[in-house]
């Protein structure tokens, strides 16, 4: 994917550098209150610099910047906030795979900023065995990396920031959606669009059991449709993520995606497919889910990671 910097991030400095202005102009009201002869006039009294800022669109290969959460700051480049930022959506992503993505195959260049969040603090390193080949090396947030995007407002308000591990199969399952969300975005982009969001299944459980809490089962079909799904069998099948995306002509679509594994039974990825969803199935697979759906009497198209 291009490497080209997130208009996130402008927003982000654009709080900052107001931020910085702010406290500046309330240390020089603290220092020097009206009617002091010990103002400003005074040259033995002035106010402090401003604290150095991150430079307008910071490259991969600049200087860090400090970013504060509180009082305490962090050196980070570009390209170590937009790591914070892709972990954070997945609550899990493989280190290969952002290597890939991320840094186009730079190895010199994700160990040097892995060093560095390492070593601050921000992201927290662990290994998940899988049935076969050797242990995947993730990474999640620790809670100082979540404050900090939460503090300066690095990501949209409405999308939702995940920090932890919280068991082995659920990190690799998380950490295949990114690889997943690579490979969807590209076409998006492909065809003139823009990512805007990250929906996790998570997310959208939780919100469809608050609405399901408020109205009722019986209002299920009117919920579904309230968030852009389908009721299928009388149930309402959520997909495993969900990308909201701006097209060419600004206006604002969106895209279901499910991943389907080997453990998948045939009624349940029926219902996956009733219910709109876009399939996309490991290396390999795409044989078996096709007979599947061929035997379902069911089309759809289906994507190899």
């Amino acid at each position: 994917m291009s490497r080209d910097p997130s208009r996130e991030l402008d927003d982000f400095r654009d709080a900052l550098y107001a931020r910085a202005e702010r406290d500046a102009r309330e240390r020089s009201l603290e220092e020097h209150p009206a009617g002091n002869p010990g103002g400003p006039s005074d040259p033995e009294r002035q106010v402090s610099p401003l604290p150095r800022l991150p430079t307008p669109r910071p490259r991969a290969d600049d200087s860090r910047g400090v970013l504060y959460d509180r009082y305490r700051g962090y050196r980070l480049r570009a390209s170590e906030i937009r790591t914070l930022t892709d972990v954070g959506k997945f609550r899990a992503v493989d280190v290969e795979d952002l290597a890939t993505h991320a840094y186009s195959g730079n190895r010199d260049a994700i160990e040097d900023d892995l060093r560095n969040l390492l070593r601050q603090g921000l992201i927290r390193q662990g290994s998940a065995q899988v049935p076969e080949g050797s242990p995947r090396e993730l990474l999640t947030l620790r809670e100082a990396g979540y404050r900090l995007l939460h503090s300066n407002r690095i990501v949209r308000g409405d999308q939702a920031i995940y920090h932890g591990f919280v068991n082995p199969r659920e990190a690799n399952h998380d950490a295949d959606l990114y690889t997943l969300y690579q490979k969807e975005a590209a076409r998006i982009q492909a065809k003139g669009g823009r990512p805007l969001r990250v929906i996790l299944e998570s997310e959208l459980k939780k919100r469809i059991n608050q609405d399901l809490a408020k109205f009722g089962t019986e209002a299920r079909k009117e919920i579904a449709g309230r968030h852009g799904l389908r009721v299928v069998r009388g149930r309402i099948p959520l997909p495993d993520v969900r990308i909201e995306y701006e097209r060419p002509d600004g206006e604002v679509a969106r895209v279901d995606l499910e991943l389907v594994t080997e453990h998948y039974r045939g009624r349940s990825i029926a219902d996956k497919v009733l219910a709109g969803f876009f399939l996309y199935t490991r290396r390999g697979e795409g044989d078996r889910l096709r007979r599947v759906l061929d035997q379902k009497e069911l089309r759809a198209e289906i994507v190899s990671l």
